[in-house]
């Protein structure tokens, strides 16, 4: 397989996670988002999203992250990201796609850059939108935790899911942000234990191949 990355995305943090959870090895590709690499001709005739992360598995191409972590568990089950149980799969999408859909869409590179270009808001500006939109989910988060959480050390029991695949990326995003977040100590809880994990570890963004300063 293959993994087209940049480092300090989180959606591309939660593939690295999941692949290094089941135990697959894929070739590193890094997309510097940066500078646009993801807009270059190339790329974007393999990923018509011109995002990342894209996951290729022989002649198959797939982008999105949340497709991916499926695609993952169905192709390479154990350990499962997304449980059989139907009360337990749908508390774990309910999380996950919190992350997904509400929180990152908001606070994507993209969608601040286009703040600050086109829209012509201040660094300020852009760094309120980013803290009330990271707040708001969080207390979310926090929320589903204190009703659904279990009491475990991941978010829902003993091993991680993806809803735990999408937390801690989400924490890292916020952090570098410079936002506060004392106020979810059940997230934080969560992105502790899993600090420790060996998987969780090797996906962070500083231990990656493309990784800069």
């Amino acid at each position: 397989m293959q993994l087209y990355s940049f480092f300090n995305s989180s959606t591309s943090y939660r593939v690295r996670i999941a692949l290094a959870l089941k135990g697959l090895p894929a070739d590193y590709h890094g997309v510097n988002i940066r500078n646009g690499e993801h807009r270059a001709p190339g790329y974007a005739a393999l990923n018509p999203s011109r995002a990342v992360p894209l996951l290729v598995d022989g002649d198959f191409a797939l982008g999105q992250s949340m497709a991916i972590l499926d695609y993952l568990d169905q192709r390479h089950p154990e350990p499962r990201l997304i449980p059989l149980e139907p009360r337990l799969r749908a508390r774990v999408l309910e999380l996950a796609h919190a992350i997904a859909c509400d929180m990152h869409p908001v606070n994507n590179l993209r969608i601040l850059k286009y703040l600050q270009g086109p829209l012509g808001l201040s660094a300020a500006q852009k760094d309120a939108w980013y803290a009330h939109w990271a707040a708001e989910g969080f207390e979310a988060l926090e929320g589903l935790l204190a009703l659904h959480g279990g009491g475990g050390p991941w978010c829902f029991g003993s091993q991680p899911t993806a809803a735990d695949v999408c937390l801690v990326p989400q924490v890292a995003n916020a952090l570098r942000a410079g936002c506060a977040l004392d106020a979810y100590p059940r997230v934080m809880a969560v992105r502790a234990h899993a600090q420790q994990h060996p998987a969780f570890i090797a996906a962070r963004p500083q231990e990656q191949p493309d990784h800069q300063p």
